[in-house]
């Protein structure tokens, strides 16, 4: 598997990136099931970038929670060893019934460096892992322990959330309408095609603001296109 770094370079564009435009990108190459569905941020001012850190749990059973649910388990050796920039996210099927975190371990995501933490399932704890300033997308809040319907299974494996897969390695970007997976190795492109995008669509939206009708517009038609490059070139 081809290895693709998220440099610095790479994460600053994704920033300025719109998770829509992304999406749409995506979408002309043929990646039309790269969203998380059903999470919304605690912190929806806060953008989020970073390569995913992968943590499963199972539905609630007795048995296994004994035997794999306490002491050192696999939800408390994710969060220990989530490293700086990378996203955690946590396969919980969409099972909203308990926490799949709260406020100790997001602490703990929060001074390991995590750039967010994605779960399809409940959050504990919801104003104090909030005030903690981590970017946090989850389905809701729940105040029971995680026992109630899971069992913390294994960590860094291919996984899905909100309906989508992910690899660990995937890059994550969130921003206010939604979470969106990114493979690696289309990252470039992808972002390079979104910010240009964005600043043609910025164009015709100053068109639209100063009269003009959107047939022929938008999109653009071979008059507009020329009438747009041309201006371009002279910036």
């Amino acid at each position: 598997m081809t290895v693709v770094a998220l440099t610095a370079e790479l994460r600053a564009k994704l920033l300025d990136a719109p998770v829509a435009g992304l999406s749409a990108q995506l979408r002309k190459r043929g990646l039309d099931n790269v969203t998380i569905d059903g999470v919304r941020p605690l912190l929806p001012e806060r953008k989020v970038v970073g390569t995913a850190k992968t943590l499963r749990f199972l539905p609630g059973r007795e048995d296994l929670f004994r035997s794999h649910g306490g002491g050192y388990n696999a939800q408390k050796q994710a969060f220990d060893s989530v490293a700086e920039g990378e996203v955690l996210v946590i396969e919980a099927r969409g099972e909203t019934g308990s926490g799949t975190l709260g406020d100790i371990l997001a602490l703990r995501a929060h001074a390991r460096g995590a750039a967010a933490i994605v779960t399809d399932g409940g959050v504990r704890d919801v104003e104090a892992v909030t005030a903690i300033g981590i970017p946090v997308y989850a389905v809701g809040a729940h105040p029971a322990v995680l026992g109630r319907k899971h069992v913390p299974w294994d960590t860094d494996l291919a996984i899905a959330c909100g309906g989508t897969t992910v690899v660990p390695g995937d890059i994550i970007v969130g921003d206010t309408d939604g979470v969106i997976v990114i493979p690696p190795t289309l990252a470039e492109e992808v972002v390079d095609a979104t910010l240009a995008q964005e600043d043609e669509d910025a164009w015709v939206a100053d068109q639209v603001r100063a009269g003009h009708p959107v047939d022929g517009l938008f999109p653009m038609n071979a008059a507009w296109r020329e009438r747009y490059d041309a201006e371009r070139a002279q910036r």
